[in-house]
């Protein structure tokens, strides 16, 4: 079976309304972060069930903003994901405070495992950051209550669930702050972007004034009007152009979602009997969730590289989600995983994401599915 050609890793479906709503944009001539930044921001609210959010440049600058909103600083430690992006590790050290990375859960459960966080508690810590991997919900009934009991802040990287359905509420909005992405490759794209949503309005503030240098009052053309700065602040401030498009995609969202559920449940159907690969979440398939990935994790002794060129030669783009934080060079010199990370670990090197995005065809997961199957050598 041949698809109609390569098969991209991600793609966007970006087309012509976001066109248009950008044209808007540069027609009205105000580019940074206005009224359109405003609507994006009521609109997602409104999506989370929430009051207010808070958009900012990158998802990046929702961790930092959110760190800081919390008051988490020097010496305090944080425990989150060895397997993530390393941009909550980068924030936290980026504040003063430690990065304790901690273990998911299993082979097929990529989520981070509570009771790992638990038992990585210490007097010095402040914050859990749990990281909704792929788009499907951590165990958030257990994090909270882990919080809960030992006084300590929940951040949601949400960057790869936006508006997403979980028992008692949506993900993003059940921790004390949730960050998203809007990032080139997310389901919701700006090319780059992110919000924020928080539980406290004092925190909600806090994001606000310093994302724009803590100014007051707040301002977006500085020099048009006297001003004070109350507080150290940034410039995460995104453009009306991101917001146009932003609110595009948005209302695109749930269209676009069904079309990878459909994709997600081909792969799954072609793959499962596929001797010793891993089809994470399988298990959740009746759960709302992104589908913001679509990672397998090889046979153990399969060489990774050697799987994944033989798929590059069939013109079939992967990647890995992701290399594990605590293996990165600069957290093994300057912050060690203390104790093990054993299913981390395990899966490391066999960790790959296939192709997955709206605008594949059910065509093209089932060549991709034929092409796993040969590289792994038939095997079922």
């Amino acid at each position: 079976m041949g698809a109609a050609g390569p098969v991209t890793l991600a793609d966007t479906t970006v087309g012509e309304e976001e066109t248009a709503a950008v044209a808007e944009v540069l027609a009205g001539g105000w580019l940074s972060s206005g009224p359109v930044t405003e609507s994006f921001e009521r609109e997602f609210a409104k999506a989370l069930g929430k009051a207010d959010a808070i958009a900012v440049s990158s998802g990046t600058a929702a961790l930092h903003l959110s760190l800081l909103a919390l008051g988490i600083g020097p010496g305090d430690e944080v425990i989150m994901p060895a397997l993530s992006f390393v941009a909550s590790a980068a924030m936290t050290v980026a504040v003063g405070a430690v990065p304790v990375f901690a273990d998911v859960r299993a082979e097929d459960d990529l989520t981070i495992d509570p009771a790992d966080v638990a038992a990585r508690v210490t007097d010095r810590t402040k914050a859990v950051v749990v990281m909704h991997y792929g788009g499907y919900a951590a165990d958030m009934a257990a994090l909270t209550a882990l919080t809960a009991r030992h006084s300590l802040k929940l951040i949601e990287d949400a960057a790869h669930a936006p508006v997403v359905r979980h028992d008692t509420g949506m993900l993003g909005g059940l921790g004390d702050v949730g960050c998203f992405s809007f990032h080139a490759t997310k389901n919701l794209t700006t090319g780059e972007g992110g919000m924020i949503v928080a539980a406290d309005p004092d925190v909600a503030a806090r994001c606000r004034a310093t994302r724009s240098h803590a100014l007051t009052p707040y301002c977006d053309r500085p020099g048009t009007q006297g001003y004070d700065v109350t507080g150290l602040g940034f410039n995460y401030r995104p453009t009306e152009i991101s917001s146009a498009i932003g609110r595009v995609q948005l209302g695109r969202l749930r269209t676009d979602r069904t079309v990878r559920a459909g994709l997600v449940t081909c792969y799954r159907k072609l793959l499962v009997g596929v001797k010793g690969l891993v089809l994470p979440f399988a298990h959740r398939a009746d759960a709302d969730t992104a589908h913001h990935l679509f990672p397998v994790v090889l046979p153990p002794g399969t060489d990774r590289e050697d799987f994944r060129a033989a798929l590059h030669e069939a013109g079939i783009q992967t990647s890995v989600h992701y290399p594990p934080t605590h293996q990165l060079s600069y957290y093994r010199r300057h912050h060690p995983s203390v104790g093990g990370l054993p299913v981390t670990d395990a899966i490391a090197e066999r960790l790959v994401s296939l192709p997955l995005h709206a605008r594949m065809t059910p065509r093209d997961a089932e060549y991709v599915a034929a092409r796993v199957v040969v590289a792994l050598g038939g095997g079922r």
